[in-house]
């Protein structure tokens, strides 16, 4: 009978001890999180006549008010480059524009080959957005890059007779599609905004 009680009381005893290691948590890997970014109200500056003609670009648009215009071809012979930098979020959009001269084929053969088919590899995916606005004669490409690549949102604009603009989004960070979603979604806005405000001059 002792030796059956105590192998009742062992029995219980390991039983006690089972639940309440059982109600331990177990420690589990947490996902890496990310910082929340606090992202500015929308407000926008007129890229006016006095820009365009110091930056010789024949063309008016709307650009955030958050955003800093550096003219890149101050002292270069070829006009028409130019950056909207957005220091706080290590981002910029990087603007060309181009007179079209009988070579507009050419050109969107060149957006194509610098600005997506390099991205092509990196890409999940590549969404097109096609833009027609036959009442401002606007007319372009929307091309959204999804996954690792270092741009996630390129453009080119044309009147497909004397004008053409591209421009891409880049991060100055590794590209990371979780943490950087809400950002390009930001920006992208910024670039949508950017051509529904265009006009040729």
């Amino acid at each position: 009978m002792t030796q059956k009680l105590k192998t009742n009381d062992l029995l219980a005893i390991l039983i006690i001890a089972a639940m309440v290691a059982g109600c331990r948590e177990i420690s589990v890997p947490r996902p890496k999180g990310y910082f929340r970014i606090d992202l500015p109200a929308k407000r926008y500056l007129s890229f006016s006549d006095s820009l365009s003609r110091t930056m010789n670009m024949p063309l008016k648009f709307e650009y955030p008010d958050y955003g800093t215009v550096s003219n890149l071809s101050e002292g270069t012979t070829e006009p028409g480059w130019l950056n909207i930098d957005f220091p706080a979020f290590r981002a910029t959009i990087y603007l060309t524009y181009k007179n079209v001269n009988k070579n507009l084929e050419a050109l969107i053969e060149q957006t194509y080959r610098m600005n997506v088919k390099n991205h092509i590899a990196k890409a999940d995916a590549i969404n097109e957005q096609v833009i027609q606005d036959p009442a401002r004669n606007i007319y372009g490409i929307l091309y959204d890059l999804k996954g690792n690549t270092a741009t996630a949102v390129q453009f080119f604009v044309t009147d497909s007779t004397d004008h053409y603009l591209r421009g891409s989004l880049y991060f100055k960070a590794e590209p990371n599609p979780d943490s950087l979603a809400p950002v390009v979604e930001f920006f992208r806005d910024d670039i949508i905004h950017l051509i529904e405000t265009l006009s040729w001059k």
